[in-house]
């Protein structure tokens, strides 16, 4: 069974979504089954590289609310971060532009480490507050999760993968994802926002259900983020 998720790194319910996602996937007797695919799916492609502003201020500014009314929606935000088994550090994210974050994670698949690079990436932008369109910054990331840092620094250096990236979102679009997380099983079912774990488990065990192949026993016969925010 395969399983395709359509994600951004800036996106917080796409890190919480990702967490139940596998905590249910957890649960599910055929897990070993199961294959997942990690998209891209950029929220904001023009978001600089060095922002000067904070996640609170582009909040107030997109929203039109005050800085204490954005504050208190990254806090509800980071309840329901910290409810995932998650820590967020909203006040210290630097909201970048993620290409080359997700480009990280597309040279990283075929090493069969995407997810582990999205986990990486998301703890650096959302818990530890770093800017993940730094060069550095992704390299480290790929050294930690045993990467060749040289091969991985020659890929940021070109434009590989970035064509890639666009696709996938372009893909996305064609499927009808209106914002991310976006999770497709088996090109069949669509599942949208950062479900709880039990509603990931019961629609992977529908569709496992519906894909089994016929067994003869000799009888009769969720939240989520759109390029206008999160919500």
């Amino acid at each position: 069974m395969e399983i395709e998720i359509w994600s951004d790194i800036g996106c917080p319910f796409c890190y919480i979504g990702k967490h139940n996602f596998e905590a249910g996937l957890d649960r599910f007797e055929s897990k070993d089954k199961v294959s997942v695919i990690h998209k891209s799916f950029r929220l904001d492609p023009a978001a600089s590289t060095e922002p000067d502003g904070s996640m609170a201020e582009l909040l107030a500014k997109k929203y039109g609310k005050s800085l204490e009314e954005a504050r208190q929606m990254n806090r509800q935000v980071s309840g329901a971060a910290e409810a995932a088994g998650l820590e967020f550090n909203l006040d210290a994210v630097i909201p970048s532009n993620t290409m080359d974050a997700h480009r990280l994670v597309k040279v990283a698949e075929a090493e069969g480490k995407d997810g582990e690079a999205l986990e990486h990436l998301y703890h650096a932008y959302f818990t530890e507050g770093r800017n993940v369109a730094r060069t550095e910054v992704i390299l480290d990331i790929a050294q930690a999760i045993g990467m060749d840092r040289i091969a991985v620094e020659e890929m940021l250096g070109s434009n590989d993968y970035k064509e890639s990236v666009i696709s996938d979102q372009n893909e996305a679009n064609r499927l009808g994802a209106q914002g991310v997380p976006f999770f497709v099983i088996n090109r069949k079912y669509g599942v949208s926002g950062a479900q709880p774990p039990e509603a990931f488990l019961e629609a992977v065990e529908k569709a496992y259900e519906e894909e089994k192949p016929l067994v003869d026993l000799g009888g009769d016969d969720g939240a989520s983020c759109g390029r206008d925010g999160c919500e």
